[in-house]
């Protein structure tokens, strides 16, 4: 494994040999003590400075990097005053055996997130969001894939390409602990770090998703995001339902009238103009091809409710059947969510009483190319004004963050994409555009216009990323680790 070869040649087998080994006797490892430990995101813990889980796992992130002798790596734990702890790290360029370092002076960006989403219900019973469990390639819990994976795998795959002796450029780790609050504190260190980051070139993001576990995918849009608190107060307490009731307008039926200013509620379509953008035809036709590629497993890879009628199994629909369809629905239309509800009472202690108020979270994801803030001023205004009954209607917003459509890709990244899927899977590259957000994906593209985004991730068909029973698919992560490593060695 540790013979000499040209430095211009990437051998994918060696590649491969030495990532695997780094995932089978470590990072598994270290990724299961990742699980265990609950380092929800701020917006799911206010009180994250004082618990100090983001604190623990950006100190075994980083001393687990520094372990692993890098030549040439320097790393330093950034915290600014009252945010979200960030690791930084950098190496210099090499020129590897020959001694030429890439001729761009460029810097390669790579990037993840330690914060977790909270523990959500229904995981399997043998299962749990802080208990990790390696079963079958597939490593469960919290956090694994979405995004603690990203450092690590960053790291092995820059030592792949040092156990090589290849040239690379200089290359710079951005590892944040705020992305699932919308990343609201990465803008200030991105803004407090531009003159370390240098004249990035390109950005590899770990943070995103996959359309099958069958080749590599780059992600080619995001969906942005807006979330808030939608609260309806008519009383200021309980009242008897038998007393209060046909006088008293319920607020969870103002709650639904208000909704349908944003969404028709028969067909999900959100009716402000402004919240529609028009697909670009590059898009359209990457769209396309991933239909050809993924057909009906688009729709196999959700979990649907099923139950018995009459001896057969009927199983619930989604909103097409057409391929194509799915794919535009998921990643460029604006949708609606109700992610969480205020005012109720457990079933269980639910007495006949018409309640005070309803509250309900909302999340609304919007097209890749619709400005986020203007649309949470718009989205104010709808829902606030002219309440029904004179209720007392507030929106409260939570976090926004403008969607992401890729750049045009430059002709020795398109290659590069598809030499490496073609040698660690045995297929071209897929695109894909994803109906997540990853907020720092706008702010490098505005930072840095001219960079190529490689934007990918190990969130693939049943991986479940915030929900129960999230898995890691460990033999797809070490093929995207290397795989990675061989793009970087493609670098001009």
């Amino acid at each position: 494994m540790n013979a000499r070869v040209p430095s211009s040649v990437f051998h994918t087998a060696q590649a491969l040999e030495h990532v695997s080994a780094a995932w089978d006797t470590d990072i598994v490892h270290r990724l299961e003590e990742y699980i265990r430990i609950p380092a929800k995101s701020p917006m799911f813990d206010a009180q994250w400075s004082e618990a100090g889980l983001l604190d623990t796992v950006v100190r075994n992130t980083a001393q687990w990097i520094e372990a692993q002798k890098v030549p040439g790596l320097q790393l330093e734990v950034i915290r600014l005053e009252g945010r979200t702890p960030v690791i930084f790290f950098e190496i210099p360029a090499s020129g590897g055996e020959a001694g030429e370092v890439p001729a761009s002076g460029e810097t390669v960006l790579m990037y993840g997130h330690l914060d977790k989403q909270p523990e959500f219900s229904g995981w399997r019973n043998d299962l749990g969001p802080w208990t990790p469990k390696y079963e079958d390639g597939k490593l469960y819990g919290r956090g694994g894939a979405d995004d603690g994976y990203a450092a690590y795998a960053a790291i092995s795959a820059l030592q792949a390409l040092k156990d090589q002796k290849l040239r690379h450029p200089r290359v710079v780790g951005l590892i944040e602990t705020c992305e699932e609050s919308g990343s609201y504190d990465l803008l200030h260190y991105v803004d407090a770090l531009k003159p370390r980051l240098g004249d990035v070139g390109l950005v590899v993001c770990l943070d995103s998703g996959a359309g099958n576990y069958d080749q590599l995918w780059l992600t080619n849009s995001l969906r942005g995001m807006a979330s808030g608190v939608l609260k309806v107060e008519i009383l200021t307490e309980g009242i008897h339902s038998g007393d209060a009731s046909g006088l008293v307008p319920s607020s969870f039926r103002i709650l639904r009238q208000v909704l349908d200013r944003l969404e028709d509620s028969k067909t999900g379509h959100l009716l402000p103009a402004n919240f529609h953008c028009e697909v670009p035809a590059e898009r359209m036709q990457q769209a396309r091809a991933t239909a050809g590629i993924l057909g009906d497993e688009l729709f196999k890879r959700f979990p649907w409710a099923h139950y018995d009628c009459g001896g057969a199994t009927t199983f619930a629909l989604p909103t097409t059947s057409d391929p194509l369809e799915a794919l535009l629905k998921r990643t460029w239309q604006p949708t609606l969510s109700v992610t969480g509800a205020d005012g109720f009472p457990d079933i269980k202690n639910a007495g006949n009483v018409l309640r005070p108020y309803t509250a309900f979270k909302l999340s609304l994801r919007l097209p890749p190319l619709v400005e986020a803030a203007s649309a949470v001023q718009e989205l104010k205004t709808l829902l606030e004004d002219n309440a029904p009954y004179q209720a007392k209607v507030t929106f409260e917003g939570l976090s926004s963050a403008t969607g992401w459509n890729a750049p045009d890709t430059a002709p020795w990244f398109d290659a590069a994409l598809n030499d490496a899927s073609n040698a660690h899977f045995g297929a071209p590259c897929g695109h894909i555009g994803q109906g997540g957000t990853i907020p720092l994906m706008n702010m490098l593209s505005k930072g840095f216009p001219k960079a190529q985004m490689m934007v990918c991730g190990v969130l693939g068909p049943k991986s479940n990323a915030h929900g129960p029973n999230e898995f890691l698919h460990v033999p797809y992560a070490k093929k995207l680790t290397a795989a990675v490593a061989q793009v970087i060695s493609r670098f001009p």
